[in-house]
């Protein structure tokens, strides 16, 4: 039994692996010929956190797989309050064959990952969003990408996505450069952990220095969920990071856009690099039903 509650649980060749599932899958999918391996097999959902996406795409891939998932708010549970996080995790392994967690701490989806005697899933931490990366990846693998030679950057804040986004990139070898503002750069045991995977990774205060020549621009808000108190000082330390027309220029020519939704539109990013020619974000979208239902099959539906 194998969890995914970070990237590094993975290793190239199981990236690669999930990539061939998923596109498998995806063309399947589109042919109308529907793949069962999750056929009497059903998956947990606790979410702590709203979503789109990851709820959608993890609910309706259990569905297609042939399984079906249950959805558990973070009021139905407490998870730590009402029932410790080691008993809710050994609960459900009696019930269900896997655990999808969108938490607030990464503490949690750790915790749940040591009790659990079935697969573990992180649907978002605090710390990293390991499915958003691997549906990123997969797009640009999907588009004819060579990944261990294009340079991607990040601009904005160092936040979980980017934690992802960063060690994936490493796992894969990508060039990786972080524009961030001081104090708002990736922690400094993940760039650790991004250099013992091998990635080749610098972090600089200059958004156009990050994207002059990139080939993967990517951002995301500047104000995550549970910051929203900060938000009028975010505004004001990120002013210089907008995903705008003038620093899309800076990157190559045939550059993408990426962005893993939602977006605070005018802010992050202007609406014409969102809607713009070079932006791929509704294929990130739709890749994460495709690659979570690859990492659902491979963990699940395979044991």
């Amino acid at each position: 039994m194998r969890h995914f509650v970070s990237v590094a649980d993975l290793t190239r060749e199981d990236v690669l692996h999930l990539f061939e599932v998923a596109a498998e899958l995806k063309t399947r999918r589109k042919a109308g010929d529907l793949a069962t391996p999750l056929a009497g097999r059903s998956i947990a959902l606790i979410f702590e956190k709203p979503s789109l996406r990851t709820r959608v795409t993890f609910e309706v891939g259990a569905v297609q797989l042939g399984g079906r998932a249950v959805y558990l708010m973070a009021s139905e549970i407490g998870l730590g309050t009402r029932e410790a996080v080691s008993d809710v995790a050994r609960n459900l392994s009696l019930w269900v064959d896997g655990i999808v967690a969108r938490v607030n701490s990464h503490e949690t989806v750790l915790t749940l990952a040591r009790h659990a005697t079935v697969p573990v899933f992180n649907a978002l931490s605090d710390r990293e969003h390991p499915c958003q990366a691997l549906a990123d990846y997969f797009t640009l693998w999907e588009r004819g990408l060579d990944l261990a030679r294009i340079h991607a950057a990040w601009i904005g804040d160092g936040n979980n996505v980017c934690h992802s986004f960063l060690l994936m990139g490493a796992l894969l070898g990508s060039r990786l450069t972080a524009a961030c503002p001081a104090g708002y750069g990736p922690a400094p045991e993940v760039l650790a952990l991004v250099r013992r995977l091998g990635g080749r990774v610098e972090v600089t205060p200059d958004p156009r220095a990050a994207a002059t020549g990139a080939d993967v621009l990517y951002t995301d808000v500047w104000t995550s969920m549970g910051q929203e108190a900060e938000q009028a000082r975010r505004r004001e330390v990120f002013r210089e990071y907008q995903l705008s027309d003038a620093l899309v220029r800076c990157a190559r020519p045939t550059a993408v856009v990426m962005h893993c939704l939602p977006a605070h539109r005018g802010e992050e990013i202007t609406d014409s690099v969102l809607d713009g020619p070079q932006s791929i974000v509704l294929d990130q979208a739709e890749n994460r039903l495709h690659a979570q239902k690859a990492v659902i099959k491979e963990f699940v539906g395979e044991r």
